[in-house]
């Protein structure tokens, strides 16, 4: 039987509920992480401590290599193509102006997102969506233990603190190892090169990049945990909710990406 306008219309007001309601859910975890982390951490605060630590190194620390690899592609390639067309461009200065455009401002905090999400973020999702099948969150709550404070706060917080730092390592990478690679020799003085980059950021492009490093760290962390916690009894639901988390995850990031571009550089 064929869908009425009235069918659409409903079926098109309840998705729009529906990511409403997720968004309030996604943006109460990392309320929830805040609060715990600023003004509750005392509690439990060895075994808190703990989780978190390693949720930073699982997270940071071992996306370093992959990461690496990547910004001193990237680099490379921005470099290569800068340096190509110095002359038609206004001379050194264009380096500066387009490492600081693309590699501080956008690709910076986006691909240490992308990369945490296909890491951490699946690996969250999945580990929290097993706790609930095998009922270790139940037996949590049962003995009293807080799980915003105890499971969603490091998870969260520990995500937010490692892309805020391999954010500034991808930078850093890209600049200095897409100069050292492509531009070294090259009609352009290692001095030159850095004064030109130091000239075209200025504090707003800072602002930018660590604001949308941190958000994108909460969103990422606050979405797996949500989504890892919503798994029933059914372990099929495990992979489900881990797209789910993927795919919601890239969705926000990149929607509050064009929200704080607008706003600091409209």
């Amino acid at each position: 039987m064929p869908m009425t306008m009235t069918d659409i219309y409903t079926n098109i007001g309840n998705r729009f509920l529906d990511f409403f309601y997720n968004l309030y859910a996604i943006v109460r975890i990392i309320v929830i992480a805040l609060n715990s982390f600023l003004f509750r951490l005392r509690v439990g605060r060895r075994a808190t401590l703990s989780i978190l630590y390693k949720q930073i190194y699982f997270t940071g620390v071992e996306a370093v290599p992959i990461i690496s690899w990547i910004a001193l592609m990237i680099g490379i390639i921005i470099v290569t193509q800068a340096i190509s067309i110095l002359p038609m461009m206004g001379g050194e200065g264009f380096i500066g102006k387009v490492l600081v455009w693309t590699v501080v401002r956008e690709l910076g905090p986006l691909f240490a997102a992308i990369i945490v999400i296909a890491r951490s973020g699946t690996a969250i999702a999945a580990e929290l969506g097993s706790m609930k099948v095998h009922d270790e969150i139940k037996a949590l709550e049962i003995m009293g233990i807080n799980i915003g404070q105890y499971v969603v706060m490091p998870r969260v917080i520990g995500t937010a603190v490692a892309i805020f730092v391999l954010t500034f390592y991808f930078e850093m990478v890209a600049i200095l190892g897409g100069y050292i690679l492509a531009g070294f020799g090259k009609r352009i003085a290692f001095g030159i090169y850095m004064a030109s980059i130091f000239n075209a950021s200025g504090i707003v492009d800072v602002i930018a990049s660590t604001l949308k490093s941190v958000v994108f760290g909460l969103i990422i962390g606050a979405v797996c945990c949500y989504h890892g916690l919503r798994v029933g009894k059914s372990i099929t639901q495990i992979p489900q909710e881990t797209t789910k988390a993927v795919i919601r995850s890239l969705f926000l990031i990149f929607i509050v990406d064009g929200i704080i571009t607008a706003i600091l550089f409209a």
